[in-house]
């Protein structure tokens, strides 16, 4: 089994400033030949937002479909007994944010090990 993580980073308040700070530091690490750890994220411009995409139902499903591994949608609803098309329409919006992904078969899966959450207070 590897230990390697692959983290999605889901951040919310982060300003365009705070967001290319981060990758202009990446970028110059690149270019001096240091190793750079695969960076992974989403942003929401307010924790609204990141509540309206990330609902406790979502995160339910998340969790289903992390430990399942890939699997179909129809089977994904019987396994969380909830109706198809709302299991479509969330799975759906999760793949907009990354969160969950569709493999070449069809099935649907979680890549990631770790859903790490920042949340920038206001200065």
């Amino acid at each position: 089994m590897s230990t390697q993580k692959n983290i999605l980073n889901v951040t919310v308040g982060e300003t365009l400033s705070q967001a290319g700070s981060r990758a202009a530091s990446a970028m110059r690490a690149a270019q001096s030949g240091a190793k750079i750890a695969p960076y992974f994220g989403v942003s929401f411009a307010d924790i609204g937002q990141m509540l309206s995409t990330f609902t406790p139902k979502r995160w339910n499903l998340i969790a289903t479909l992390r430990q399942a591994g890939p699997i179909s949608i129809a089977a994904l609803a019987r396994q969380l007994q909830r109706d198809y098309k709302n299991v479509h329409a969330d799975v759906t919006q999760l793949m907009q944010w990354m969160a969950v992904e569709r493999d070449e078969t069809g099935r649907v899966h979680v890549p990631w090990t770790d859903l790490v959450i920042y949340i920038k207070l206001p200065e």
